[in-house]
C-alpha cells in the first residue's frame, strides 16, 4: 500500500529561519557592546609579579624594628655648682660605684670651709675657756666654804669659852653676846656657801651642756660643709657604662644640672615604635622573637605609651630569658611581635597592588595565563608575608601583586609572554 507524504509547511520554515537569525543578531549586538564598554591594558610579563592563593597556616605578627636600650637609666648630676676642673672618664667608659667622673672648683665653697673651720676653732676655745673659768670658780667656791667651816670652828670654840667665863662672871655680858653671833653668823655663811656652790653646779651643767651642743652642731655644720666640698667630685652612683657626658673644661656647672647618665648593663630592653594601626591590639604581654647570630631570643611587650606621634606609637619589650652576648645600646633590632594564635585559613602573598585597592580587588589571572581580570575580593588581617582572603579567591588561582598604577581603570589585563 502507498503512504502519503505531507509537504511541510513553508511559513513554518521561514518563522524559525527569521528567529535563528534574530537570536545570532542579539548574541553578535551583545558582544559588540561588551567589548566597546570594557577595558583592556596590554603589557609585558617582565613587568608584572605574580602571587598565588593558597591554604595554610595564617601567623598573626607584625614586623617591628627597634633599638637596645638599659633597662635602667642612672641621671649623673651634679650637686655643687662650679666650674669644671678635669674630666676623669670619657662617654663610653665602665664606671664602678665611687668613682669620680668630673672634678669642679668653686672658690666660694673653699672660703666658707675655712671660714666654717675658723668658727668652729673659735667656739672650740671659747667653750674650754668658759669651761677653765667654771673650774677655778668651783675651786674658789670649795676654797671659801673651807675657810668660813674653819671660821666657823675656831668661833664655835670662843662661843663656847665664853659662854663658860660668862657663866662664872669671868667676861662681860656683851662679849658673851657677840662670841655667840660670830658663831651664828659663820654657820649662815656655810649655808649659803653651799647653796650657792649648788646652784653654781646646776647653772654650769646647763651652760655646759647649752655650750657642747652648739659646738656639736657646728661641727656637724662643719662636717656638711667639708662634705659639700667633697661633691665638688661628681661621683658615679652606680656601676654601669657611661652613656653620655654633656661638660667640658672650663664649663660652668649649676647645683642640680645633669651632665650624663649611666646606663647599667645588667639589664637590656627594646625601644620599637608601632603604627597606630594596631594599637588596638596591642597590649602587655605580647610575646616576640628576635634573631641574633642564627639564635631566636624570646621577647615580651612590657610597657605601652599613651602618646602617638607622627602615626606611631612607642612600646618597651624586655627579654624574657637570656640576651644576646656581646649586645650594645643602640643597637637595631628586628622582631615579630605575636598578634594572636596561627590559624588555617586562605592566604595571598603581599604586594604593592594593596596600596591601590584596600584589598577590595585585584586582577586574577585566567586559565590561559594570558590576560588577567578584574575581581571583587575581601581581606583580612596581614603579616610581612601574606594577607588572610576572606572572600572571592580559591586556592590555586593566581594573581597580579606588583602596582596597579599604570593600569588605570581596565578591566582586562592582557600581557605578553
Amino acid at each position: 500500500m502507498d503512504r502519503e507524504i505531507k509537504r511541510k509547511n513553508p511559513r513554518l520554515k521561514k518563522t524559525m529561519l527569521i528567529g535563528c537569525g534574530s537570536l545570532l543578531f542579539a548574541g553578535i549586538t551583545v558582544w559588540a557592546i561588551s567589548r566597546a564598554t570594557t577595558t583592556v591594558y596590554h603589557t609585558d610579563s617582565v613587568a608584572i609579579t605574580y602571587g598565588e592563593v593558597v591554604e595554610g597556616e595564617f601567623n598573626d605578627y607584625i614586623r617591628l624594628s627597634g633599638n637596645v636600650e638599659t633597662g635602667v637609666n642612672v641621671q649623673v648630676s651634679a650637686l655643687e655648682s662650679g666650674i669644671v676642673h678635669h674630666k676623669c672618664v670619657e662617654e663610653g667608659a665602665f664606671v664602678d660605684e665611687g668613682d669620680i667622673i668630673i672634678t669642679l672648683n668653686n672658690p666660694n665653697l673653699r672660703q666658707q670651709i675655712l671660714d666654717s673651720e675658723s668658727q668652729l676653732a673659735e667656739r672650740q676655745n671659747m667653750l674650754r675657756d668658759t669651761e677653765i673659768a667654771m673650774e677655778n670658780n668651783r675651786l674658789q667656791l670649795r676654797q671659801d666654804i673651807l675657810a668660813t667651816q674653819m671660821e666657823s670652828t675656831r668661833l664655835k670654840r670662843i662661843a663656847l669659852q665664853q659662854e663658860q667665863l660668862y657663866k662664872e662672871n669671868l667676861t662681860s655680858h656683851e662679849d658673851y653676846l657677840k662670841a655667840q653671833e660670830d658663831y651664828s653668823l659663820s654657820c649662815e655663811k656655810i649655808k649659803l656657801l653651799r647653796e650657792r656652790i649648788h646652784q653654781d653646779s646646776l647653772y654650769r651643767s646647763v651652760q655646759l651642756e647649752m655650750m657642747r651642743e652648739s659646738l656639736s652642731n657646728m661641727r656637724q655644720n662643719f662636717e656638711l660643709v667639708r662634705q659639700r666640698a667633697d661633691n665638688l667630685n661628681i661621683r658615679a652612683s652606680h656601676s654601669g657604662q657611661l652613656g653620655s657626658l654633656n661638660a667640658e673644661i672650663g664649663q660652668n656647672i649649676a647645683t642640680g644640672q645633669q651632665i650624663g647618665q649611666i646606663n647599667i648593663l645588667d639589664n637590656y630592653k627594646i625601644a620599637a615604635k608601632i603604627d597606630e594601626h594596631y594599637i588596638d591590639r596591642i597590649s602587655t604581654g605580647l610575646k616576640g622573637s628576635m634573631e641574633r647570630n642564627n639564635e631566636m631570643y624570646q621577647v615580651d611587650v612590657k610597657k605601652i605609651y599613651p602618646e602617638v606621634t607622627d602615626g606611631q606609637f612607642r612600646v618597651d619589650l624586655v627579654f624574657s630569658s637570656s640576651y644576646p652576648k656581646n649586645i650594645r645600646v643602640g643597637q637595631t633590632c628586628h622582631i615579630n611581635l605575636l598578634l594572636g594564635d596561627p590559624v588555617k585559613t586562605v592566604m595571598v602573598p603581599r604586594g604593592s597592588f594593596f596600596q591601590a585597592t584596600g584589598g577590595q580587588w585585584a586582577y586574577v589571572m585566567e586559565a590561559d595565563e594570558k590576560s588577567a581580570t578584574k575581581r571583587n575580593i575581601k581581606l583580612g588581617r596581614q603579616n610581612p608575608k601574606y594577607y588572610e582572603v576572606i572572600d572571592g579567591l580559591t586556592p590555586g588561582e593566581r594573581i597580579i601583586t606588583s602596582s596597579y598604577a599604570d593600569f588605570g581603570e581596565a578591566d582586562r589585563v592582557t600581557i605578553k609572554q
